[in-house]
C-alpha cells in the first residue's frame, strides 16, 4: 500500500475503519439486543407473577392452569401464560399443545430443588426457546409453583427488524461516507502534493522561489521547516559562491607574485636589489600560499569530523595552552607573554584544541605591540580562557564577521583562521566571543567541562 498515492492511502484507511466498525457492530449489536430483550422478557414475566400473586386472577391474556383444569392453553407472541404445578402431585394429568409432558415433570422437579423463591429459566424446545420463571407460592395453605413462561418469537422477530435496520442504516452510511472521505484524502494531501514539487525543485537547485503553505497545523509546520532549508541551502550555496570567489582571489595574489619574481630573476632582474631577498619575497610568499592551502584542507576536514563523533579524551589544557605559547615565541621574540594561569583538564579532541590556540594566538600575536596576556580561571562547568594583546581595536564593521571565513582584515587580507576556531569550538559546545578593550582586543573562549 506505501506505493500508493497518498490521498488513495487515507481513503483506505477511512475505509477500512468505517468497514471494520461496520463489521464488528454486525457482530456485536444481535448479541446485546438478544441479551437486553431476554432481560425484559423476564422482567415482563416476573411483573405478571406479581400481578397475579397481588389481585388473584386476572382476565385471561394468555395460559393459566389449574392442577384441575381441562381446558387448553393459547399462546400468544408476547404474552406470559401461567401454569400453577402443585408441589407433589402427581402431573401426568396434565396435556397441552404447547409444553411437553417432560417438560413439565422436570420443571416440578427444579422448582422442588430450588432454594430461592424466585428463579429464572431457559429451555429450548424444538426451535424455539421458552424463558420462564418459577415462583414459590401458596395456594389454599398449600404449597405450590407458578410457572409463568414466554416463547422468544418476539425477541426474535423484533431483534431481527432492528437489526436489518442497523444493516440498512450502516449501508447508507458506508456507502455516503466515500464521498467525503475521498475529499478529505485530496484535501490532506494537496499541500503534501505541492510541498513534494517544490522539495523536487530544492533538489534541483531550483531554489529561489518561496515555499508557502497557507495552514498552521503540522503540515503547515512542515512547509515552514521546508522554507527555513530553502533559506538556508539559497544562504549556504551564496557562501559557496563567495568562497569559490575567495578562495580563488586568496590564493592567486602569492601564485601571482611568485610567478613574477621568478620571472624577473630568469631575466636578471632582482626587484628587492639582490637575488637573497628577491628569493625571500618567493619563500614568504610560499609559505603563506602553503598555510592557506593548509587552512583550507583543514576546513574540508571539518566538515568531514561534523558529521562524525569526536574523540573525548582529557587532556591537560594548562600545559596545552603554554606549549603552544612556547613553538609561537619565537616568531616576535620582543613581545613579552604574561601568564595567569590555573590548572585545568578539559574533555575533548586535544588536536582540535591544539589548532584553536594556535590560531587565536597567532592572530593576537600578529597585532600585538609590546604584549600578549593570557588568563585561564576554572569553574564549576566550564574553563575560561581570555586571550588578550595591547594592538590597535578591530574595526567595529570587522568585528561583526570577525569569525566568517575569507572575512577582509584591517590590512585588507582574507582569512579562514578564525572561522576553523569558532566551528571547533562549536563542535565541542563551547564559544568564543572578541571584543575591544581599553587597552587592545581581548579573545574569550568558554569550554565546558
Amino acid at each position: 500500500m506505501k506505493n500508493k498515492s497518498l490521498a488513495f492511502q487515507i481513503w483506505l484507511v477511512i475505509s477500512g475503519i468505517l468497514l471494520l466498525i461496520s463489521i464488528l457492530l454486525a457482530i456485536l449489536f444481535p448479541t446485546t439486543l438478544r441479551q437486553f430483550f431476554t432481560n425484559e422478557i423476564y422482567t415482563t414475566i416476573e411483573n405478571e407473577q406479581h400481578i397475579l400473586k397481588e389481585y388473584g386472577l386476572p382476565s385471561r391474556s394468555g395460559e393459566y392452569y389449574f392442577s384441575n383444569e381441562d381446558s387448553e392453553p393459547t399462546l400468544g407472541n408476547r404474552t406470559v401464560d401461567h401454569i400453577l404445578l402443585p408441589e407433589h402431585a402427581d402431573i401426568s394429568y396434565f396435556s397441552s399443545r404447547v409444553l411437553p409432558q417432560d417438560f413439565l415433570r422436570k420443571a416440578q422437579e427444579d422448582a422442588i430443588s430450588q432454594r430461592k423463591i424466585v428463579a429464572r429459566y431457559e429451555k429450548d424446545l424444538g426451535n424455539r426457546t421458552l424463558f420462564y420463571v418459577i415462583r414459590k407460592v401458596s395456594v389454599n395453605g398449600q404449597p405450590a409453583f407458578l410457572l409463568s413462561f414466554s416463547w422468544d418469537t418476539y425477541r426474535n422477530a423484533l431483534t431481527s427488524t432492528l437489526f436489518k435496520q442497523l444493516l440498512f442504516v450502516i449501508s447508507i452510511v458506508f456507502l455516503f461516507s466515500w464521498l467525503p472521505s475521498i475529499w478529505l484524502s485530496r484535501y490532506l494531501s494537496k499541500p503534501l502534493v505541492s510541498l513534494e514539487k517544490d522539495v523536487k525543485k530544492i533538489a534541483e537547485q531550483n531554489w529561489h522561489e518561496p515555499v508557502t503553505v497557507n495552514r498552521s497545523d503540522e503540515i503547515g509546520k512542515l512547509g515552514a521547516s521546508i522554507e527555513q532549508m530553502r533559506k538556508r541551502l539559497v544562504s549556504k550555496d551564496e557562501a559557496q559562491q563567495t568562497l569559490l570567489q575567495n578562495i580563488s582571489h586568496d590564493l592567486k595574489t602569492p601564485v601571482m607574485v611568485i610567478q613574477s619574481y621568478a620571472q624577473s630573476i630568469q631575466d636578471g632582474i632582482y626587484p628587492k636589489g639582490d637575488l637573497s631577498q628577491t628569493v625571500k619575497v618567493i619563500e614568504d610568499e610560499s609559505k603563506n600560499l602553503e598555510k592557506k592551502i593548509r587552512d583550507l584542507l583543514y576546513l574540508t576536514k571539518l566538515d568531514y569530523m561534523s558529521t562524525h563523533q569526536l574523540a573525548q579524551d582529557d587532556f591537560d589544557f594548562t600545559a596545552l595552552l603554554h606549549e603552544v605559547v612556547d613553538r609561537l615565541r619565537w616568531r616576535r621574540p620582543e613581545i613579552q607573554w604574561e601568564f595567569d594561569d590555573a590548572n585545568a583538564t578539559i574533555k575533548g579532541d586535544k588536536e582540535l584544541w591544539t589548532k584553536v590556540l594556535e590560531n587565536v594566538l597567532d592572530n593576537q600575536l600578529r597585532y600585538a605591540e609590546t604584549k600578549v596576556s593570557l588568563s585561564l580561571a576554572k569553574h564549576q562547568t566550564n574553563v575560561q580562557c581570555t586571550i588578550s594583546n595591547d594592538g590597535p581595536p578591530i574595526d567595529q564593521s570587522v568585528l561583526q564577521h570577525l569569525f566568517e571565513p575569507f572575512k577582509k582584515g584591517a590590512n585588507g587580507e582574507f582569512g579562514i583562521g578564525l572561522s576553523i576556531v569558532k566551528r571547533i569550538v562549536t563542535m565541542h559546545d563551547g564559544a568564543i566571543t572578541a571584543e575591544n578593550t581599553d587597552t587592545g582586543v581581548t579573545f574569550s573562549l568558554t569550554i565546558p567541562i
